[in-house]
Formats: structure tokens, C-alpha cells, sequence
């Protein structure tokens, strides 16, 4: 196990440096960040750009900025934004507790939903439950992000003012937001739960504990569930990386002042840093909860553990 998850850990800073070597080129393609600073300044001369420009660091070759930013980044300093000169690493450290609050509870609220859905649904394969249950994720399916937000901000917000619309006003604020993110990933995990289940209760041992007598509850929460997990594991692991590019969307329509929203201001403003630093640090949760999958699989399953 320790093996595997020292082979693992090398992956993941293989993977962390390829993606920060790509967003570090791309982002400047999207244009020359010396022309947004040098808007509203009057008359600019190619001489003025050209002493942002140097003043920015932006006139060193891309291989030297690039190591410069790999260096700040393993002391955790991601340099400074460009817009104001505040620390990138202050900027990300007030908006990585609302992104990691708002991906926990979403989290949390959507295997809360379709655990038990999905266990129903497979209870009840082929009848008026399971037809429900199917007809809701799908239509959940349906949804995009951006669209469902708007319309449980005009239904929840405006039609029937129970929740506040936008921003940051106390952990009310948090509902819409969640509510959007866990409709979204309910309806797929629902399908994979029923699946899942559906094929551990055709299994000898489930018809074994039936025969001995036990609750339906028991069998269907410690026994069956149980071997659910692991397929529903390894697809949180890989969905925390779509959910991480559904917040951009989510956080923006919410005003939500998380990485979302950091990164796509910084994106608007060709703030390199902070866009940098944003990304990077995303990337980096994407990669540990693959990491804590792993870690995972050994508690869930003691063959991987001990082999």
C-alpha cells in the first residue's frame, strides 16, 4: 500500500507540473495584460507598454517565468496580482474556505439524496418507484448548471424571497448554490447507486443474509451497500474534478466569493498571477481527492490494501 501510494503521489506532482506548465502558456495567449493597465491612462506609447511590461517581468523568456513561478510555488508564494500588487497566495487563502465549503455541502447533500434513491430504485426495479426515481435523474440530467441556478435564484429569490440571491450574507447564503451543485450530481450518482445495487442483490451472500432472517435494512445499509462503494467511490474521485469546473460556473451566477470566481475575474483582467495561482491550487484538490480515493479503496476493500 505504501508503494502504491508513493507511485501515486509521484503522478500527482507529474500531473500538477504539466497543468500549471499549460495554463502558464495559455494565459498568455489571451492577450497582453500591459494594454488592460495601460486603459484610461490617456495617450500610451509602444514605450510605456514596453516599461509595464519589464516592470511586470512579462519581458523575460516564458522558460524563466515559469521556473521563477514553480520556485514561488513550492514555498507557496504565487507572486503578486497585477491589479493592486496584493499577494496571489492572500487572494486564494480568502477564497478557498467558500469553494471548499460550498464543494463539501454539495457534496455531502447529493449522496444524501441518491444513496437512498438509488437503493430504493433498485429495490423496486420495474415498478412505479423505480420508474420515478429514473424519470427524476434523467430530467435532473437535463439541466445545465448555469440554468437550473437561475432558475432556483428566480423561483427561491425573487418569486418567494426565501433565500438571498446572491453573495455572502451567513451560511443561508450557502443553500442555492448547493442545491444546484447536489441536483446536478444526485441525478448521475442515483443511476450508478441503482446499477450497483442491482447487481449486489442478485449476489449469493445478500440471498444468504435474507435466508438467516435479517432486517431488509441491514442487508441493504451494511451488506450490500457496502460493496456499493466502491464503484461510487472511484466516481466521487473522478466527478470532484468536474465539480471543481461546475463551481467556476456556479459561483459566478451566485457572486460567490470562491475560486470560481477568482479565477474568472482574472481571466476578464489578464491577471496572469492570480489566474496562475488559482488554477494551480484547484488542480491540486483535484488531485488529492483522486489521492484520497486511493487511500480509500484500501480502507473500503483490504485486498488492495494488502497486495
Amino acid at each position: 500500500m505504501t508503494g502504491f501510494l508513493i507511485k501515486r503521489f509521484l503522478q500527482a506532482v507529474f500531473v500538477v507540473l504539466v497543468v500549471t506548465l499549460f495554463v502558464s502558456y495559455a494565459v498568455r495567449l489571451s492577450g497582453d495584460p500591459a494594454i488592460m493597465l495601460a486603459q484610461g491612462a490617456g495617450s500610451v506609447t509602444e514605450q510605456d507598454l514596453q516599461n509595464i511590461r519589464t516592470g511586470l517581468g512579462l519581458d523575460r523568456p516564458f522558460p524563466v517565468q515559469y521556473a521563477e513561478f514553480v520556485k514561488g510555488m513550492l514555498v507557496g508564494d504565487f507572486g503578486r496580482s497585477f491589479l493592486g500588487g496584493t499577494p496571489v497566495s492572500r487572494l486564494i487563502g480568502d477564497a478557498l474556505p467558500a469553494t471548499l465549503s460550498l464543494a463539501g455541502a454539495s457534496l455531502l447533500l447529493s449522496l444524501l439524496i441518491s444513496i437512498p434513491l438509488g437503493i430504493q430504485a433498485a429495490v423496486h426495479q420495474g415498478g412505479p418507484i423505480d420508474q420515478a426515481i429514473r424519470i427524476g435523474s434523467l430530467v435532473g440530467l437535463s439541466f445545465p448548471n448555469f440554468w437550473l441556478a437561475i432558475m432556483l435564484v428566480l423561483l427561491l429569490s425573487i418569486a418567494f424571497p426565501v433565500f438571498p440571491p446572491s453573495g455572502w450574507d451567513g451560511p443561508i447564503s450557502l443553500v442555492l448554490p448547493t442545491l444546484t451543485m447536489a441536483i446536478i450530481f444526485s441525478a448521475t450518482n442515483i443511476r450508478l447507486v441503482r446499477t450497483a445495487m442491482l447487481e449486489t442483490l442478485s449476489a449469493q451472500y445478500i440471498m444468504v443474509a435474507r435466508a438467516k432472517g435479517l432486517k431488509n435494512s441491514v442487508v441493504l445499509y451494511q451488506h450490500a451497500l457496502r460493496n456499493c462503494a466502491i464503484p461510487l467511490i472511484t466516481y466521487i474521485g473522478l466527478q470532484f474534478g468536474k465539480m471543481i469546473g461546475g463551481l467556476v460556473v456556479v459561483e459566478k451566477v451566485f457572486n460567490w466569493p470562491g475560486m470560481g470566481t477568482l479565477a474568472f475575474d482574472a481571466i476578464s483582467a489578464r491577471d496572469y498571477p492570480v489566474l496562475q495561482g488559482s488554477v494551480t491550487v484547484l488542480a491540486l484538490l483535484v488531485v488529492l481527492a483522486n489521492l484520497l480515493v486511493d487511500v480509500a479503496y484500501g480502507i473500503v476493500d483490504p485486498r488492495i490494501r494488502n497486495s
